[in-house]
């Protein structure tokens, strides 16, 4: 196995709290794995996707390392990873075309023309489903719907062919039709282009069916990681078989059959 990114030990703190958001993870994260990182509100997950981008806020404190060992530079924004957010209206500008938005990354990080960018960019709108890529390019963010917008996030957020996609909540604001569809096409993208996915979600069942491996967080601590196969037929925290208990109802089937389907 290909390590394309080691956690040690690694711990942040706010500069107002007392408590760490993120407390001694010790993590692997495997080139071309698809790991899904689990856990409620104020487990850690997001501040640990922040960690990794760079995106921690002025003031917060890190401790332990962050190693890359595929990488002779520190990660690039845009370049080396690519961000995909919980609320697509937030991460778009909407005084610029779609187009624009998406050539952005192309034209800065992979050294095109705009010509170049622009038709890289129609050719991302085709790949994440867009309708009509050739209209989409003039729209602007606010003529588009939710899960629209959420498919140009993703479209820029590979328009410069990072090597790691972060995708953090970025299904939880849409609706459960919509959800799967951007889950079955960050599954597609990520399989063609050979991405490295980290799939941040408190939803265990939504990450179940198509990561490899799942990460539990709890109160800044990672509980436990392993495949998925194994993390749900065998649990090894009370905190994760609660977390698939209660996934589990008169109508829906359990996650171990949607593993092995």
């Amino acid at each position: 196995m290909s390590i394309f990114c080691s956690l040690r030990q690694l711990s942040v703190t706010y500069s107002r709290g007392r408590n760490a958001a993120l407390d001694r993870v010790d993590l692997d994260i495997a080139a071309g794995e698809r790991l899904a990182i689990i856990g409620e509100s104020g487990s850690g997950k997001s501040t640990l996707a922040r960690a990794l981008a760079g995106l921690l806020p002025e003031g917060a404190k890190v401790q332990g390392e962050l190693l890359w060992p595929q990488l002779d530079h520190p990660p690039r924004p845009g370049r080396d990873f690519g961000f995909v957010f919980q609320d697509p209206g937030s991460s778009l500008n909407p005084v610029l075309t779609i187009g624009e938005q998406i050539a952005e990354g192309a034209r800065r990080h992979l050294g095109l023309s705009w010509q170049q960018a622009y038709a890289r960019a129609e050719e991302l709108l085709g790949r994440v489903r867009i309708p009509q890529p050739d209209k989409a390019m003039r729209a602007f963010p606010h003529q588009l719907s939710g899960g629209q917008r959420q498919r140009v996030a993703i479209a820029a957020a590979i328009a410069a062919k990072p090597a790691l996609l972060i995708a953090d909540e970025a299904t939880s604001a849409l609706d459960v039709v919509v959800q799967a569809e951007i889950v079955g096409l960050l599954d597609g993208l990520v399989r063609e282009d050979g991405l490295t996915l980290l799939f941040i979600t408190h939803d265990i069942a939504l990450a179940s069916g198509f990561v490899d491996r799942i990460a539990v967080f709890r109160n800044a601590r990672l509980v436990e990681a392993g495949p998925v196969r194994s993390v749900l037929s065998a649990p090894k925290s009370d905190y994760t078989a609660a977390l698939i208990a209660s996934h589990r109802d008169l109508a829906t089937p359990p996650l171990i059959e949607e593993v092995a389907s």
